[in-house]
């Protein structure tokens, strides 16, 4: 028997005609997780940094996603070699890598999402559900075809590298977050202010002289628009939770009896 894995994130980024809108799934729920794959996104950001989902829901995320067409991409936690395999491991074809601020460190990363030589990451194929359990010819000859890596870049050091990272062989996108960004320009909270934006742009410009895909993640729709118009390749438009919350919020606001106050005791 022989198996064909998803194209890569890389694959759809190069055949784009249009920026790829994605959503986020911070909630854990592979249910969840479904329904956002099937709601007509081009990209799925399956978040392992900031929100309770182990390996397990991981995979379970991918299983839920799998029949929709949508390509689904999981943030790590950090760039810890282990945690790559891992994740790379239980069929996460791509990968984002938070917080990088060097050639260095992305250089690093790479190394962990490759087989030697070219790389350290731990072989495990025959046990694993990446080679649908050696079910997919060659893929450990083939394993750099089936994986892409996409590095984020979130620090006012990064966004000084970022030509630097672009550039760095295998590094197959950059993903610019906002909000530490402007955490470490000392702007927390402000992802609209100027100069964060400022620097976004800066990114933007590095990256693609670089020839590698950029993208932005940006809930405000009037920032997603600029970045659009700016030329981002990519961008995450909203999440899971958010969407949850402010759509309860909004039906409370409409209906419910105790909206804005405290609710009585009885």
């Amino acid at each position: 028997m022989s198996l064909r894995l998803s194209p890569t994130f890389r694959d759809v980024l190069a055949h784009r005609s249009s920026p790829l809108a994605g959503v986020w799934v911070c909630s854990g729920s592979p249910l969840v997780a479904e329904i956002c794959a099937g709601s007509g996104m081009d990209w799925l950001l399956v978040d392992g940094e900031h929100s309770p989902l182990g390996l397990e829901s991981i995979v379970a995320i991918l299983q839920a996603s799998a029949p929709y067409p949508i390509t689904p991409v999981v943030r790590v936690p950090s760039a810890d070699p282990v945690t790559l395999k891992q994740v790379l491991d239980l069929g996460a074809q791509n990968v984002l890598v938070p917080m990088i601020s060097s050639g260095d460190e992305a250089r690093a990363v790479v190394e962990a999402v490759r087989y030697p030589p070219r790389g350290r990451r731990g072989v495990g194929s025959a046990l694993a559900r990446s080679a649908r359990w050696n079910r997919v010819d060659d893929y450990l000859a083939n394993a750099d075809e089936h994986v892409s890596l996409t590095v984020q870049i979130e620090t006012a050091s990064g966004v000084d590298a970022a030509a630097e990272i672009a550039a760095v062989d295998g590094v197959d996108a950059v993903f610019v977050g906002p909000s530490d960004l402007a955490a470490s320009m000392g702007l927390l909270g402000e992802q609209s202010h100027p100069d964060v934006t400022a620097a976004v742009l800066r990114t933007f410009a590095a990256v693609h002289a670089a020839g590698t895909p950029v993208g932005v993640n940006a809930f405000d729709p009037t920032m997603a628009q600029s970045y659009v118009d700016a030329g981002t390749d990519f961008l995450a438009v909203g999440a899971d939770v958010a969407l949850l919350a402010r759509g309860s919020e909004a039906l409370a606001a409409r209906w419910a009896a105790a909206s804005g106050s405290e609710r009585a005791s009885y």
